[in-house]
């Protein structure tokens, strides 16, 4: 009993300790952890810490507006329990101050999860005391449940059959933290759902959004398993070219810039070229020059970074200067292609079939405005 208050004792004092035994037993830390993927496939992982990257002002700018704000999509009917619609007679002032507080609440609900380092385990020992050897054949796990702490303050340690006390692994911290604080949606165990054969299948059903939302739920952003599960998502969407699935999501962002990072923004440029999304395409290259320090023209990376209201009507035709500026951003994104692209051809095609489209329609424009009288 003197031996087991003496481990309390110094349980309490593990939070407001500093300095105490820093040698670490990766043996009993890998036996400790229950969800070593030995077997699992190899993924696209981040190879230092892509946080400061993330974070930056002028990326989270990019990423925003990358992922284009589409009222009708961020508000779409969902399978929940309350799918009424409610109409409502407006003057023109009303309409105009619902819409400003709708595009308030839709950028809220387009926050993006957070891009991050994997967290690696440490399972620090604390000490170890021969005289506990053999005492008993099971571990004994001691948690600190005081109200109000979070659950990464929260002092978990496991004294091991041989004496040794030691820092639980992530995994059972985070099981033990599910059962005395349960959070709405986490399951306790890895949902059957994450398992390649069943992911497999929702992938191939493209639940991406599905697959990414309840992966949010399930796992914190510095989880291996969270890393091993959306690269996989994302490679899967940008082999099968579905970006759609997830533009004007809050899912996008992180998606464009795993691409970024890892240099395989060819398909994604492609699509931004094919949709009439130009000046997307001068974003995604301005956010690509800016994660692999490359030197970026100063009027590009202003045209990229300057602050545009989101169009929530798309216009049937677009103007002269609307045309004239399309053949500005062909020609950088042109420019990058032949510098920095693998996939040259498909590119270089697609700018030629959207610059003789724009020509002709540049053409019947200024026609348009001389028949009605203007220069």
């Amino acid at each position: 009993m003197w031996k087991l208050f003496k481990d309390l004792r110094l349980i309490g004092g593990l939070a407001r300790r500093s300095s105490t035994v820093s040698h670490t037993n990766p043996t009993l830390c890998r036996s400790l952890s229950s969800t070593a993927q030995s077997n699992s496939e190899p993924f696209l992982s981040y190879e230092k810490d892509p946080a400061p990257a993330f974070l930056r002002d002028d990326v989270q700018q990019l990423l925003k507006s990358i992922t284009r704000l589409e009222l009708d999509k961020v508000f779409r009917k969902r399978s929940v329990k309350d799918n009424t619609v409610e109409y409502r007679f407006m003057t023109d002032e009303q309409l105009r101050r619902e819409l400003l507080h709708s595009i308030e609440q839709a950028q809220q609900m387009l926050q993006m999860p957070p891009v991050v380092q994997e967290q690696q385990d440490s399972c620090r020992v604390i000490s170890k005391d021969g005289a506990l050897k053999s005492l008993s054949t099971s571990k004994f796990v001691f948690t600190d449940i005081t109200y109000g702490l979070k659950n990464s303050q929260r002092s978990i340690v496991v004294r091991h059959p041989d004496g040794t006390l030691q820092e639980a692994p992530y995994e059972m911290r985070k099981r033990l933290n599910q059962i005395y604080f349960p959070l709405t949606g986490r399951s306790i165990h890895q949902p059957p759902m994450f398992e390649d054969e069943h992911l497999q299948r929702l992938l191939e059903e493209g639940k991406y959004e599905f697959v990414l939302d309840r992966a949010c739920v399930q796992f914190e952003p510095y989880e291996k398993d969270y890393h091993h599960i959306t690269a996989k998502v994302y490679q899967h969407i940008n082999e099968s070219r579905s970006f759609d699935a997830l533009r004007s999501t809050r899912h996008f962002g992180p998606f464009v810039f795993f691409l970024a990072w890892h240099r395989l923004i060819d398909d994604l440029l492609l699509d931004m070229i094919k949709q009439d999304y130009l000046r997307n395409g001068i974003e995604l290259i301005v956010l690509y020059s800016t994660l692999h320090g490359m030197p970026i023209d100063e009027g590009v990376k202003q045209i990229a970074l300057q602050t545009q209201m989101p169009s929530l009507f798309d216009a049937a035709e677009k103007s002269v200067d609307e045309l004239k500026q399309d053949e500005q951003y062909l020609s950088i994104i042109e420019q990058f292609v032949n510098g920095q692209a693998t996939k040259k051809v498909q590119l270089n095609l697609a700018v030629q079939a959207y610059r003789e489209m724009a020509a002709e329609k540049l053409r019947l424009a200024q026609g348009i405005r001389r028949m009605h009288g203007e220069s």
